[in-house]
């Protein structure tokens, strides 16, 4: 098992350039197979950065809190409205469980995480944090749950418009035609995960499975920019690619620029929870 361990680091390299690639693939010609197969690999790249940066028994507790929450919110949005607004989602995003496709709740672990370590790199420059004061967690969590809305930007019409993947119930809202409710609903149940999972980790500190650097730290970021990247080249209507570039970009340089100066030992980190 400590085998294994040890070999996170090279994995999580591996599974990102698998995520590049077919995200590369999907500028020119997105299918069902190509976005079920970019879900999958996102997640598995980021259950493996997770397991290394944070421990087994931390990431585990991230993902069974990300895929309960994620799913019923989407559970609830698509059969009853809660949340995101009236919509149904097609079969384009493959099988379902109730009326959400299992790739969904994948999606919400794999985002919310990469916003996770964005945040914690932007404010304590380190890919890890839990913060000791109540306002600093909420704070962090605040963050980290607006720069997963900020994907939405650009995915709310792509994947409405181009890709099919699912349909909704109005199409005179504010924004190109779609409701503002979704944002609100991003930001909420991203914000609920978060602050669950700083509440689940903040008694057993997460303990990294294998040595961590700075390159490993700078890896969810990549997953991030790769989602803007794609967006930026096929948003529709072209005018949410400019919104995305600012929206994800800052958020992705700010993390950058901090990253340059993140010290491997987050315990030295100032305000940050032993």
């Amino acid at each position: 098992m400590q085998r294994f361990l040890t070999r996170l680091p090279l994995a999580s390299f591996v599974l990102l350039a698998g995520f590049l690639v077919i995200t590369v693939l999907r500028i020119s010609r997105d299918t069902t197979t190509q976005m079920v197969l970019s879900s999958l690999v996102m997640f598995a790249f980021s259950w493996a950065s997770a397991t290394h940066l944070l421990g087994a028994r931390a990431a585990l507790k991230f993902i069974a809190i990300a895929l309960a929450i994620g799913w019923f919110a989407e559970q609830m949005g698509a059969s009853r409205g809660w949340f995101f607004g009236v919509y149904t989602y097609t079969d384009v995003l493959g099988p379902k469980l109730g009326v959400v496709p299992v790739v969904i709740p994948l999606m919400w672990f794999a985002l919310v995480y990469a916003a996770f370590v964005i945040s914690n790199l932007i404010v304590w420059r380190t890919p890890v944090a839990t913060p000791a004061a109540k306002v600093d967690t909420l704070l962090l969590c605040l963050l980290g749950a607006l720069i997963v809305a900020a994907y939405d930007l650009g995915a709310k019409t792509y994947m409405v418009d181009v890709a099919k993947a699912w349909t909704v119930g109005m199409n005179d809202g504010w924004y190109f035609g779609k409701t503002l409710e979704g944002f609100f609903g991003w930001t909420g149940t991203s914000l609920v995960i978060l602050l669950i999972v700083q509440w689940a980790i903040r008694g057993a500190p997460p303990a990294p499975s294998a040595r961590v650097n700075r390159w490993h730290a700078l890896l969810p970021v990549g997953v991030y920019a790769g989602s803007m990247v794609f967006t930026i080249c096929n948003g529709s209507p072209v005018e949410t690619r400019s919104i995305v570039a600012f929206a994800m970009g800052i958020p992705v340089l700010a993390a950058f620029a901090a990253w340059r100066l993140w010290q491997a030992d987050a315990g030295d980190t100032p305000g940050v929870a032993a």
